[in-house]
């Protein structure tokens, strides 16, 4: 399909990632994924379209009924001079209330935690994966990197067997 600028509207809709955390991935078990959208000052969208944003060490809580994202680190965009916004200061996760009880307050359990996984654009808007996630041990990240080499050489095994 196409409209009437001649682009394609398969285009239009697809996510452009900007960051992600792939270290939560090997540290957390996700155990649920929400994407919502981030309540965002002007020059922190410029400096994450730049790709200046960092959520290796950013979390998200719950208080008063609404979830913020805490240390996540955008920085400032020098063209704002004094319109600048803070670095690390906490931005409100946009969800629904229904959401919000169901997602969030499961992370409320003892051991469960909420991680952003990664930001991404979506039809202009930013919006980040937020996820409840469990803590693993060591031992549980060794046996996941040992499932995973055995899964990736079974793979390559089949893919080989083929040609």
């Amino acid at each position: 399909m196409s409209t009437k600028s001649g682009k394609s509207t398969a285009a239009k809709d697809e996510k452009k990632f900007v960051c992600r955390n792939r270290r939560a991935l090997h540290e957390f078990e996700i155990l649920q994924e929400l994407e919502c959208g981030i309540a965002l000052m002007g020059s922190e969208v410029k400096s994450i379209r730049a790709g200046k944003i960092t959520i290796d060490e950013a979390f998200g809580r719950v208080e008063d009924g609404e979830v913020w994202l805490l240390n996540a680190d955008i920085a400032e965009y020098p063209q704002a001079s004094y319109l600048n916004h803070e670095r690390k200061r906490p931005r409100k996760l946009l969800m629904k209330k229904r959401e919000i009880l169901k997602f969030a307050e499961a992370a409320k359990q003892k051991g469960l935690t909420l991680i952003p996984l990664s930001v991404q654009f979506d039809r202009g808007f930013v919006k980040v994966t937020l996820a409840v996630g469990k803590g693993r041990q060591l031992h549980d990240k060794r046996e996941k990197l040992k499932k995973d080499s055995a899964n990736r050489e079974m793979r390559e095994a089949v893919r080989k067997r083929r040609y």
